[in-house]
């Protein structure tokens, strides 16, 4: 039998366990200690550590308070890992806790977070996604069931005091070139759960450990979908140890996590198994954590590709701005969708959750950068594809998606 090295209670707050933590930084204890090898089993909490519920009211998107994400589990001490090394991590398997079958999803409120599409959708909303098995289905937004790929949007190990320092002070960089546009997320000490340390030391470290919501360096909230049972990734060690962690829990999710509260969050549990290649990182050249893909997939063969180009919804144009282009793809979905009887909330969250890819399609030639974004048909209940009769209205609008209103 695995042993299952870190627990989680989902009745009780995620700041009372030891083993999680909600920050970045070098000093954050060890919850445990494995050897090269090993395989163990870790539990996690979803990323907002409960604060999400199942029902039908978006008040908990409207109100969370996003200093205190993400929660996860860890960081696991590798015996013998040293900076300059690669760990290797496979994903031998993930799943949902048995006691909590079903995820959410849901677009912030643009006052508290926003999110890719916030100007279209500026106000909280939020749909429960129920598991059978391998399948999910929402009440919220009907007419599609399809299959997940369970992963974790984050997963990564401790920065050293070097890199730490080298985040904090480009961002902060960011941050002072326009102070009231949210453009990074600063140190927030309040708020900060520092796994094991206590007092003054927790004091200190609190007062500079890194925000969560970024990737970076080390991996960190990346939302890699193909990241599921059966991948291999390459993590560079920066500390004593590697300090490996994982969480916010994904059960599946669209190419670019474009609702922000995005895909089918989740709490669930990791299986892996860690080794060690030394000296890694100078041997291949390596800066950012590199993966192969699991072989599962799910097997969608039909696709409708939205093409969108680098000009705005207001007819500007940018060049070769891929995130404009990408932004425009999705628009174009949601729109066509919408012929089909779904609000536009319904469809956003579509593209949010299933099994949708993003392309890069071209960014050569001036001054448009292609993005396309690829939704499988087999998803639906009905045929979605385009035909001389026209769309057929499937929904008649009178289930859509819970709403709640700005915080004044």
């Amino acid at each position: 039998m695995t042993d299952t090295l870190i627990k989680v209670d989902l009745t009780k707050s995620p700041t009372e366990n030891e083993n999680i933590h909600n920050r970045w930084h070098p000093d954050i204890p060890m919850a445990c200690w494995v050897n090269p090898g090993d395989d163990f089993i870790l539990e996690t909490f979803d990323w907002t550590g409960g604060f999400i519920k199942n029902n039908d009211s978006a008040d908990d998107v409207r109100d969370i308070d996003l200093t205190t994400v993400h929660y996860l589990s860890g960081p696991v001490g590798v015996k013998g890992a040293e900076p300059g090394d690669l760990l290797v991590v496979d994903l031998l398997d993930i799943g949902a806790k048995q006691d909590s079958l079903w995820g959410f999803n849901g677009f912030f409120s643009k006052k508290n977070g926003g999110g890719f599409l916030t100007e279209h959708f500026p106000e909280a909303q939020k749909s429960i996604w129920d598991f059978k098995g391998m399948f999910t289905s929402s009440r919220h937004i009907p007419g599609v069931n399809f299959a997940g790929l369970i992963h974790p949007g984050l997963i990564g190990c401790l920065p050293d005091r070097a890199m730490l320092d080298q985040w904090n002070a480009r961002e902060q960089q960011l941050i002072d070139s326009d102070p009231t546009a949210g453009l990074a997320n600063p140190p927030s000490p309040g708020t900060a759960h520092m796994g094991r340390m206590q007092g003054e030391a927790r004091d200190r470290a609190a007062a500079e450990a890194a925000r969560t919501v970024p990737p970076r360096e080390h991996g960190g909230n990346c939302d890699i979908k193909d990241l599921s049972r059966g991948a291999k990734v390459y993590f560079p060690v920066y500390v004593d140890g590697a300090g490996l962690s994982v969480g916010d829990l994904h059960f599946s999710q669209g190419d670019g996590e474009i609702t922000f509260c995005g895909a089918i969050e989740m709490a669930g549990w990791v299986h892996m198994k860690v080794q060690l290649i030394k000296g890694g990182m100078a041997k291949y050249g390596i800066k950012n954590p590199i993966f192969k893909p699991s072989p599962i997939v799910p097997t969608y063969n039909d696709y409708l590709i939205f093409e969108g180009i680098s000009v705005d919804e207001a007819g500007k144009q940018y060049y070769l701005d891929v995130n404009v282009a990408y932004r425009q793809a999705c628009l174009n979905a949601i729109e066509y969708l919408k012929k089909f009887g779904y609000s536009g909330a319904q469809a956003y969250s579509i593209l949010g959750t299933a099994p949708v890819q993003g392309h890069i399609s071209g960014v050569v030639d001036v001054p448009n950068a292609c993005a396309t974004l690829w939704l499988p048909t087999q998803i639906f209940d009905f045929d979605i594809n385009p035909s001389a009769s026209g769309p057929v209205k499937m929904l008649d609008g009178s289930i859509d998606m819970p709403l709640s209103h700005d915080i004044a």
